[in-house]
């Protein structure tokens, strides 16, 4: 099996998914809508001339395809990284569709030499531009959260500008970057009945009666339920009922180092926070399934991976329930994130419902001018730059935000909830 799997661009096919757009979009994604101001579009279209890394936060799987919606408003066509377990989905016609329309791989969490040299060599070319998701993998699940951004994003940003100037001594490379919102389709009145249909269905299911309470009261109550549950599952001793992060901490961590132990995973530290340790379990799994020549890799049946490999996901939908975030903010959109995570987590499986996305654009970034303190000292410079480029993202998050209010009075809860 190729390791690797380098960018292509077949000008046919890119023009049918031009025109097919919306219904692929709707289709797929369930996006009704990708959302830009007409100002930002004037600035999209001056930058189609440029070397140019593109950002965007990554809280779930529909960022490509509005990157690439930005990129035919630009006028211009990007390039993409793609986890390599995806280009083998649907027997590799996945992976030759998108390659075709720029993608190439990476193995997240890997030394992967060649997506790295792909990658310099994009951001060299005149007017190349590249999508790079600086949270990494695994998507947090939560639009209105950000990550930490790794400091690689940077780092490829200044190797690219070295290999420009080998080409063009006066050679910069922008960044621009966004923040995507998605904001759910219907009324209120509309999306709190399926809200409530859905939620009724666990809550048969699990025998929970939900009483007289409201649709916040009953979300946290289902959530207790399944962290419950999963403590008897993976049997982490009991603590105090009323604190909920720290319990679901435990469960989390419950899970992924019994994957680790199980399995084996080579530097996995289980001191690490979870996100850290989900990376490494999932990189893993992934060069296990690629069968790389590596003796560092464990060794295990196709029976043993799926285990490993659902046993991860469920760490997955506990890790991203956190009840302060839907408490403090309960919006539709934070509603169906923690829905998502249920369904994931009872059924194996959940579907994206009705929304927009719209795109937030931060002010265009020069790396030259954050060159001289990357030559005067490396390491701080990828960090000044790294910690400039999230600090533009929160931003735009906290405008964003804006754009859809809670369904119900925040933090109208009590401790028997939670």
């Amino acid at each position: 099996m190729e390791s690797f799997i380098p960018p292509g661009f077949n000008l046919p096919i890119a023009w049918m998914v031009d025109f097919s757009f919306p219904l692929l979009l709707k289709q797929v994604q369930n996006i009704d809508a990708i959302v830009l101001k007409p100002e930002d579009e004037q600035m999209l279209r001056k930058l189609r001339h440029e070397r140019l890394i593109y950002l965007s936060n990554h809280p779930s799987t529909s960022e490509p395809p509005v990157s690439y919606h930005v990129a035919n408003r630009m006028g211009s066509r990007f390039n993409f990284m793609a986890s390599r377990q995806v280009f083998d989905w649907g027997y590799g016609m996945v992976g030759r569709f998108i390659q075709n329309i720029g993608a190439f791989s990476i193995i997240p969490g890997a030394s992967d030499r060649e997506s790295l040299k792909a990658s310099r060599a994009i951001l060299a070319k005149a007017r190349g531009k590249l999508v790079l998701y600086p949270e990494g993998e695994p998507t947090s699940g939560e639009n209105d959260n950000l990550m930490p951004f790794q400091p690689g994003v940077a780092q490829l940003g200044f190797w690219g500008l070295d290999d420009a100037r080998k080409i063009d001594a006066d050679a910069d490379i922008k960044v621009l970057p966004s923040f995507v919102k998605y904001v759910m389709v219907g009324t209120d009145a509309s999306i709190k009945a399926e809200l409530h249909a859905s939620l009724t269905k666990i809550e048969k299911r699990y025998k929970i009666d939900p009483g007289n309470k409201n649709l916040l009261r009953r979300f946290l109550t289902v959530g207790r339920v399944l962290l419950e549950e999963t403590e008897r599952e993976y049997q982490v001793p009991m603590a105090a009922k009323d604190d909920f992060d720290y319990r679901i901490g435990r469960a989390r961590h419950a899970i992924l180092d019994g994957i680790a132990r199980r399995v084996g995973v080579h530097a996995y530290n289980e001191r690490d926070d979870a996100i850290q340790k989900l990376r490494v379990i999932l990189s893993t799994l992934e060069m296990v399934e690629l069968k790389l020549k590596d003796p560092r890799l464990p060794i295990l049946s196709e029976k043993e991976l799926a285990w490993a490999k659902r046993e991860a996901m469920k760490a997955y939908d506990v890790i991203v329930i956190k009840p302060g975030y839907l408490v403090s903010r309960p919006t539709a959109e934070r509603f169906f994130e923690w829905l998502a995570r249920f369904e994931n987590y009872v059924y194996g499986s959940t579907s994206p419902r009705a929304r927009k996305a719209h795109v937030f654009f931060g002010p265009v970034q020069s790396l030259k001018d954050f060159e001289a303190d990357y030559r005067a000292n490396k390491r701080k410079g990828v960090e000044k730059l790294t910690a400039h480029l999230r600090g533009i993202t929160q931003e735009l998050l906290e405008e964003a935000l804006e754009l859809s209010q809670p369904l119900v009075r925040p933090g109208d809860i009590e401790s028997s909830d939670i």
